[in-house]
């Protein structure tokens, strides 16, 4: 299911206003970047805007599109007009807490999402996301018999 995501409506909906350490616009796609890769979504975030000088912070992101809207017009326009160009639109889900956006999505049938409910959920889900154990074996190497045996099975036991 497409995604689109108000940049700037996100990043301050889950800003934490007692805790002196903000996320960034980068670390925050770095975040949603992981989770996409989890979920298989596409998704679109459009920030506000030109962006940072120096958007080499967003070069690994490759699960999530980064837009900025540029100097000409804001992200909210932009997320209107991706809702009116769906040939989908009840598929989509819009990530916002402005209002003129959730009622832009409401009036196509899209699904919409309060900001700081789905960063609840990107939490959650990153949280349960189990990690592999690896092998014993990664760390202790072959023992000396199954290292003979490689050897052997290769012809270099000579």
């Amino acid at each position: 299911m497409p995604v689109i995501i108000d940049g700037h409506n996100l990043l301050w909906a889950i800003q934490n206003p007692d805790d002196d350490t903000s996320i960034t616009d980068v670390a925050m796609c770095q975040v949603l970047d992981t989770y996409f890769g989890f979920t298989r979504d596409k998704a679109e975030i459009i920030f506000d805007g030109i962006g940072p000088p120096d958007k080499t912070g967003f070069n690994n992101i490759s699960n999530l599109e980064i837009t900025f809207s540029g100097r000409n017009t804001d992200c909210d326009a932009i997320i209107e007009q991706r809702i009116l160009d769906s040939t989908a639109p009840a598929h989509l889900t819009i990530v916002s807490t402005d209002r003129r956006i959730r009622d832009a999505a409401s009036a196509r049938k899209a699904t919409s999402i309060q900001s700081d409910e789905f960063w609840t959920i990107v939490i959650k889900r990153l949280s349960k996301q189990k990690r592999s154990k690896e092998p014993a074996g990664k760390r202790a190497g072959l023992t000396e018999s199954e290292t003979q045996l490689w050897l052997k099975t290769f012809g270099l036991n000579r």
